[in-house]
């Protein structure tokens, strides 16, 4: 397997770029620590890791699309009883075929 060492070098300059602090109770510290090296990396890695995989599910959770009652069931019924195409979409439909048979 090959790996672009230069990709890797780049990533990890445009990580230490920035910097991230907080303050957090020795206990807490501890814990993160230990966490840390049951995984096999570092404190900052495993905080940063940690803190990117939350980020990215409240990310995803924000852009779920959520439908009321009324929304679910319009979207349903949209989907089993479709309105009969349009003469523009059945115009659309017949030039695709064109392009596609070339």
């Amino acid at each position: 397997m090959l790996v672009d060492k230069s990709h890797n070098a780049d990533v990890t300059r445009r990580r230490k770029r920035s910097r991230l602090e907080a303050r957090i109770s020795a206990e807490d510290k501890e814990l993160l620590k230990r966490a840390a090296d049951l995984q096999g990396c570092s404190l900052t890695e495993f905080v940063v890791r940690s803190a990117q995989e939350a980020a990215r599910q409240a990310v995803k959770e924000h852009q779920m699309m959520s439908l009321t009652s009324r929304d679910t069931k319009a979207f349903v019924k949209a989907l089993l009883r479709p309105p009969a195409p349009s003469k523009k979409l059945k115009r659309a439909a017949t030039r695709y075929k064109k392009v596609m048979e070339k």
